[in-house]
């Protein structure tokens, strides 16, 4: 469903200073070079326009006439006649497939605005179509797996074990693979895109770890940047190690945000009106499934795995609620069992996402090799944070272990880059708010548009039309907003959802469907989980 976002804010947004335009540069139909990319239909029922292309790029581009990788893309072509050139998405990860974004973003822009470009959407290396593809070990998550808090000597070890075994299998079958699957490869990879393109330069859109694809890419190639939109904003000063103990913190603050919103509504889920004997009532559920997980399927880890997306998007608190009830009131297991189906199931392109996920954190950055400074680290955020903290910490340990050589993060201070739009909200829990003030001071002309009070991440073409108005605006003629403190601009967030609300968990949108309503569930559904 198209969404207009040119809608004004209501009166109780806040705006810190007023839009500028700045200089438009010159529409991009007048490349240089011609594309050598071959694109074939491959439009489905949501998106009839969607088109599909490879192309190949070095595995190492140290060594730029050898091996070659290939990278799936694809495309929603501009019809306007007014041609801004090619409009790269990516949904986060690392390790999200961008092929179906393209038709999203192309679908949830205003007409007028997704026809002045070719909306461009890939798989990086290493991810879904593009070849080779990682897994590295089909079934790692398998449940039920041991509980997440090592309680006992027992369960620490065989949870050391398993993410020693995932790194050891990652670098026996790919080893020659592994050293270049990194967000500098994937960054240079994004500029070979261009040129087959056949592009002087690119507009770019990324969301969660796709804005630190953007932050690199800029650094790399500021001469190729024309526009560039970042929304849910990795703190580069925490790459990886620090930024995963954030997380922690801001996960436990969304966990217990649901509690206060079930506490709301004790008319519909019966489970009392004082948040904190609500959340003592879902630990106590943690522990009953840590001894007889549900179905067989859901213990104490699996069901964290379930709770998790309502730190991601409050969309989904109805129907974790609901199961929550149905279990703490009933002793009913057959809604989690459903909810983990349906959201925390992992399947084999879940599998290769956490493998390129691992490869590229474990690679693009050091983690401490000293488990004791993880058991240091991890419990001390355990104390005050508990809700993610070691479920987020197993999540990440093949890095402790990893085969490949870590490299060094990239410092992505730029003064070279055209205005850029960040979006961020202020309650973000997988990319904190930190986030986005730190690359706000890094990138000299950028501008930050707040969602004052919001915690989903990724925020804009989710409804909110106070945002979506400053993103149709920069892509429209590159105008953006200033103001005099942190923030350039200020939006209220969009109201949480009522226990009745149409945007269901139970049947989260399948990575091929588009938006169907302004709740953000189409967004949410390619965005996915873990950043």
């Amino acid at each position: 469903m198209r969404r207009s976002t040119a809608v004004l804010c209501g009166a109780t947004v806040v705006v810190a200073g007023s839009l500028i335009a700045v200089p438009a540069q010159a529409d991009a139909q007048q490349s240089a070079q011609a594309s050598s990319v071959t694109w074939r239909k491959c439009g489905t029922d949501d998106y009839p326009t969607l088109q599909c292309a490879s192309v190949k790029v070095p595995l190492n581009y140290a060594k730029p006439t050898g091996r070659k990788i290939t990278l799936a893309l694809s495309r929603v072509p501009h019809t306007a006649q007014r041609y801004q050139g090619p409009l790269l998405v990516n949904p986060g990860g690392p390790g999200g497939s961008g092929l179906t974004l393209a038709g999203f973003v192309a679908s949830a822009l205003p007409k007028a605005v997704a026809s002045q470009y070719d909306v461009i959407g890939f798989d990086p290396r290493g991810v879904g179509k593009s070849k080779p593809a990682l897994d590295c070990k089909p079934g790692y998550f398998n449940p039920v797996r041991p509980d997440s808090v090592p309680g006992t000597a027992a369960i620490e070890k065989a949870n050391l074990k398993r993410a020693k075994s995932f790194a050891t299998a990652c670098g026996t079958k790919y080893k020659d693979v592994l050293p270049y699957i990194n967000t500098i490869s994937a960054v240079k990879d994004m500029d070979s895109i261009r040129k087959a393109l056949g592009a002087s330069k690119i507009n770019y859109f990324g969301y969660s770890y796709g804005t630190y694809l953007g932050q690199v890419y800029g650094k790399l190639f500021p001469n190729r940047v024309r526009r560039l939109v970042l929304d849910s904003i990795v703190d580069p000063d925490g790459v990886w190690y620090d930024a995963n103990l954030s997380q922690d913190y801001a996960f436990d603050a969304r966990q217990k945000a649901l509690m206060a919103w079930i506490a709301k509504y004790d008319s519909t889920y019966k489970l009392g009106t004082d948040p904190a004997k609500i959340e003592a009532k879902w630990y106590a559920m943690r522990a009953d499934l840590a001894k007889t997980p549900a179905g067989g399927k859901v213990g104490a880890s699996e069901l964290e795995d379930i709770f998790i997306p309502g730190g991601y998007y409050n969309g989904y608190w109805p129907d974790l609620a609901k199961a929550f009830a149905a279990y703490a009131n009933d002793k009913k297991t057959a809604p989690l069992v459903t909810l983990y189906e349906n959201m925390a199931a992992i399947d084999a392109s879940g599998d290769n996402g956490y493998s390129v996920y691992t490869a590229v954190q474990c690679r693009d950055a050091s983690w401490p090799r000293d488990w004791k400074q993880w058991q240091k680290d991890n419990w001390k955020v355990y104390d005050k944070a508990p809700f993610m903290a070691w479920n987020n910490a197993w999540y990440n340990a093949p890095c402790a272990f990893w085969p490949t050589k870590p490299l060094k993060p990239v410092n992505v201070a730029n003064t070279k880059l055209p205005p850029v739009l960040l979006f961020q909200a202020t309650d973000d829990a997988a990319t904190p708010y930190q986030g986005g003030v730190t690359v706000h001071r890094l990138l000299k002309h950028s501008s930050l548009v707040v969602e004052q009070g919001g915690g989903n991440h990724g925020i804009s073409l989710s409804g909110n039309a106070c945002l979506d108005k400053y993103l149709v605006k920069y892509l429209t003629d590159g105008t953006v907003p200033r103001g005099s403190g942190v923030a350039d601009a200020v939006c209220q967030k969009t109201p949480d959802p009522k226990p009745a609300a149409t945007a269901s968990a139970m049947s989260t949108p399948a990575a091929d469907q588009p938006a169907t309503a302004p709740s953000g569930a189409g967004l949410h559904g390619l965005l996915g989980f873990r950043g």
